[in-house]
């Protein structure tokens, strides 16, 4: 028994070990999205309190890959980590909500997306103003795709819930939704997704490629997100 514990626990040293740059990597990717009041040692602090967590309950047999399953608890503690500093005010959480309530009441009557025009009239500002929400909205990231998935992984993921004769289908369900989510969106708000959340390019590096401004590729991410937040409310935490 001693021998087995000393193993596991030499084990788990190993795991933190080998991937301590795995919480650095995913720190610097969250990082690249939060407003600058959010410090990379914070965020690498909290993910080595995941990854340690994650070496210790980590259970090969059950078929996932140790950095699959950490990095779900990394992000899970960098993400709980910002919302206890939460640092948005309440406005902006209610400008969100209402931008969502007002494309998805416009989808439901015209039948296709929301245009800004549309979303502005439907809110009673200007489109200027519009575009001021959106930019606050996008600067607090409230909507983060990582949010939406975390909770979803965390009940679906057979090494994290074993007794569950469903685990997993929790998870399959929520990405077919995503990816239906993501289809009805405006082609270029899927491609910015696309570019931000596959690709991993900065609001820069967009903007170069559809050759707009970066704040113009901040509000396009902003209104994606918010419609799939209309969408995929049943799934967010």
């Amino acid at each position: 028994m001693i021998k087995a514990q000393a193993y596991a626990r030499h084990n788990s040293q190993g795991l933190v070990e080998r991937h301590a740059a795995l919480v650095r990597r995913i720190a610097q990717h969250l990082l690249a999205r939060l407003p600058d009041s959010v410090q990379l040692d914070d965020l690498v602090q909290s993910g080595m309190v995941g990854l340690l967590e994650a070496a210790k309950s980590f259970d090969a047999s059950k078929g996932a890959s140790f950095e699959t399953f950490a990095g779900i608890r990394i992000r899970g503690a960098m993400l709980d980590e910002i919302r206890r500093g939460d640092w948005v005010p309440r406005s902006v959480h209610r400008n969100g909500r209402q931008i969502a309530e007002a494309m998805h009441a416009i989808q439901r009557r015209e039948g296709r997306p929301a245009q800004d025009r549309e979303v502005a009239d439907e809110l009673g500002v200007s489109l200027t103003q519009y575009h001021t929400m959106l930019a606050d909205v996008n600067h607090g990231k409230l909507l983060e795709m990582d949010e939406f998935e975390q909770g979803v992984e965390y009940q679906a993921d057979p090494a994290v819930h074993t007794g569950s004769p469903f685990a997993g289908m929790a998870r399959d369900r929520f990405q077919r939704a995503l990816a239906d989510g993501i289809k009805t969106l405006p082609e270029r708000e899927a491609l910015v997704l696309s570019l931000y959340y596959d690709e991993e390019l900065n609001l820069r590096e967009i903007g170069e490629i559809l050759s707009v401004s970066e704040s113009r590729v901040s509000q396009i991410h902003s209104q994606a997100m918010l419609r799939l937040r209309s969408r995929l409310k049943d799934w967010q935490q």
